[in-house]
């Protein structure tokens, strides 16, 4: 996600240690997944393609900055923090490997997922074989930093699933509501990058009191991220996005912009959106019903809606940081706070 960012100049040395981090992150994701089985790597390294903007391990390595570092210009990212920042994004692949078998998908940025190459066995395997990788690197943690990180990452993995059990049980419920809606994303999304950001202050022994803050930081721009999700499968262009579109409202799964708007129209107006929502398939194609469904949703203002919530979310995560000292890492939050409502994929 920090490649994506308009970086002014005085945050390039910030951002050049970041890429640097990052780098280091990607080779100890590769190192944690290593096998003497062919097929094993073979399959691990087309994962390695599912990889995209990088957000859980980048607030890693920038809260820890902002939390701890001393020399503001020219910080040094620690080894834990690689660590971290591998686990965290080890977590994160495998959800998405497990999602691409329950959403029956088959391209994840613009290329083949494991499931459409291999079938859903394999990628179920996979997916564990990730999610263990990352709780063993974590245990490689020492101390008693690296004892409440293992705890953290083990609660927050059963969040993740909790969440996406929770959605499975609504899904085609079309009379979600939005408390419900957000429930899901905290847990399944935002609990993640929540605890990446806490994670990252934590191995830089930063206060509890500043420890917190960036954990809502990471909480509220996690929910931002999944709403602009919504946003873009219901108004993005495939070929930009990188995966198929309108995937959600084809499997039954109510986002906040269908939510708000099934809640505000009227009943004849919300029957003929039901009728929309059977219709309208998860690929490209069918463009007049797409188009009919967007038209009734900004005819309730639903889209309007969702990104002023995710707004909304972006500000009071950047409000969070008034508790982290001021520095170019933090300056850089706030930066990809931003962003996170600006992108188109």
């Amino acid at each position: 996600m920090a490649a994506l960012l308009d970086v002014p100049p005085e945050l390039a040395a910030i951002q050049s240690t970041l890429a640097d981090a990052l780098r280091r992150v990607e080779g100890r994701f590769n190192d944690a997944l290593r096998s003497d089985l062919p097929p094993v790597d073979r399959l691990c390294a087309h994962v390695e393609s599912y990889r995209g903007k990088m957000l859980r391990p980048a607030v890693v390595v920038l809260s820890g900055l902002a939390a701890g570092s001393r020399d503001r210009e020219a910080p040094e990212v620690s080894e834990a923090h690689i660590t971290v920042g591998a686990v965290c994004e080890m977590i994160h692949m495998a959800t998405l490997v497990h999602d691409d078998v329950l959403d029956d998908a088959d391209t994840r940025r613009k290329g083949a997922t494991v499931n459409r190459l291999h079938g859903n066995e394999a990628a179920v395997i996979l997916g564990d074989y990730l999610f263990s990788a990352a709780y063993r690197l974590c245990s490689t943690l020492p101390g008693e930093t690296g004892r409440r990180t293992a705890l953290l990452i083990g609660e927050t993995g059963m969040t993740l699933c909790s969440g996406e059990l929770l959605q499975l049980h609504h899904r085609r419920d079309y009379s979600i509501d939005e408390p419900t809606y957000f429930e899901i994303v905290e847990r399944k999304t935002a609990s993640l990058i929540a605890a990446a950001c806490r994670l990252g202050a934590e191995h830089a022994g930063a206060t509890d009191e500043v420890a917190a803050g960036l954990e809502r930081y990471g909480l509220r721009l996690g929910v931002a991220f999944q709403i602009q999700d919504d946003l873009l499968d219901l108004t993005g262009t495939e070929s930009v996005v990188g995966k198929p579109l309108r995937r959600d409202v084809e499997l039954g799964k109510l986002t906040l912009p269908l939510i708000h708007h099934l809640a505000a129209a009227s009943q004849a107006q919300r029957g003929r959106t039901l009728g929309l929502i059977g219709a309208v398939p998860g690929v490209e194609g069918e463009r007049e019903g797409v188009q009919a469904l967007q038209a009734a949703l900004g005819e309730t203002g639903s889209i309007r809606h969702a990104r002023e919530v995710a707004v909304g979310l972006v500000a009071e995560a950047k409000a969070a940081l008034e508790v982290v000292e001021e520095s170019a890492a933090k300056r850089f939050l706030m930066l990809m706070a931003d962003a996170v409502v600006d992108r188109s994929f």
